[in-house]
């Protein structure tokens, strides 16, 4: 792009830009900055002839980001971040409330466990705010926040990155869940665990924490099926003799509101260090710092219960 390519650019194209990639489609990306459809298409077949790129490829599901869109979002959204600040600052003064919006990632066990509580800690905290959940692990967290598609995470571990700060939350646990609807053991004893086939949820494959541990001891399980949602397993439990190991938080959450049973593992387990984590240029972001306060009280409340 030369300077006089600048000189003439629209600068909402930006705007368009962020909507598409984090929409995926160019109706939802309409609704999102109040345009007709038609409107986000001229807009997208601008910035095609600015960059010299499709940047947006149409797929069965929407619209896919090409490899130069991946590589302009953070560089847009660290532009549009820096307007936004402007903005903020020149209306410090002004009372009135804009809504806000935060996208914060969790993995399937968080959003089960914290998910409506976060909601209602911002609701009654940051009224103004508005929360996007967004579906994150240890292993992906650290590349989203730097790419800027999340805000704030809270994950078991992850984060690693010179750009990126972290909070050390708490540390977490394993236990397990059963189908509720069925009677059993009071105590679920390791030959019996051992005995019973195995729900795994899992990123990826069919080992986990508890094949290596069980490995260590000579040991092996059979794992039946493996999903990669928590929230899958009182569907996937119902009517089976099967077992599910998962981190405690979840477990407990599960058992209370899906009627699954709960059982403590009979394996010892490695504990996990619980993380939030943000980029570091957003440390003096005044609504990320006040809604990590909320996330610190509410995750300090919740391990204690769970102790």
């Amino acid at each position: 792009m030369n300077r006089i390519d600048f000189d003439r650019m629209d600068l909402n194209l930006l705007k368009v830009f962020e909507a598409l990639f984090e929409e995926g489609g160019a109706g939802r990306a309409a609704v999102r900055l109040g345009l007709t459809q038609s409107a986000i298409s001229a807009a997208l077949g601008r910035m095609r002839r600015l960059y010299g790129d499709h940047l947006f490829e149409r797929t069965g599901r929407g619209l896919r980001p090409t490899l130069l869109a991946h590589d302009l979002r953070p560089v847009i959204g660290q532009a549009l971040d820096k307007c936004r600040e402007s903005l903020a600052l020149a209306s410090a003064g002004d009372s009135t409330e804009t809504m806000q919006m935060l996208v914060v990632g969790l993995s399937d066990d968080f959003e089960i466990a914290i998910g409506a509580n976060l909601i209602e800690g911002a609701r009654r905290r940051l009224p103004s705010l508005r929360l996007v959940l967004r579906q994150t692990h240890s292993l992906i967290v650290s590349d989203q926040l730097v790419d800027r598609e999340l805000d704030l995470a809270v994950t078991a571990g992850g984060g690693a990155s010179r750009l990126l700060s972290r909070q050390g939350l708490g540390i977490g646990d394993y236990a397990c869940v059963l189908d509720g609807s069925r009677g059993g053991l009071a105590r679920l004893e390791l030959d019996e665990y051992l005995r019973r086939e195995h729900v795994l949820v899992s990123s990826g494959g069919f080992v986990g924490v508890v094949d290596d541990a069980l490995k260590t001891r000579g040991l092996t399980r059979k794992v039946r099926a493996s999903t990669t949602h928590f929230a899958a397993l009182p569907h996937l439990l119902a009517g089976s003799d099967c077992v599910s190991t998962l981190p405690r938080h979840a477990a407990l959450a599960l058992v209370r509101r899906c009627g699954l049973r709960y059982a403590e593992c009979p394996l010892a387990l490695p504990r996990f260090s619980v993380e939030m984590a943000w980029r570091r240029d957003a440390q003096r972001d005044e609504v990320i710092a006040k809604f990590r306060t909320i996330v610190d009280d509410i995750c300090q409340e919740h391990l204690a219960r769970e102790r």
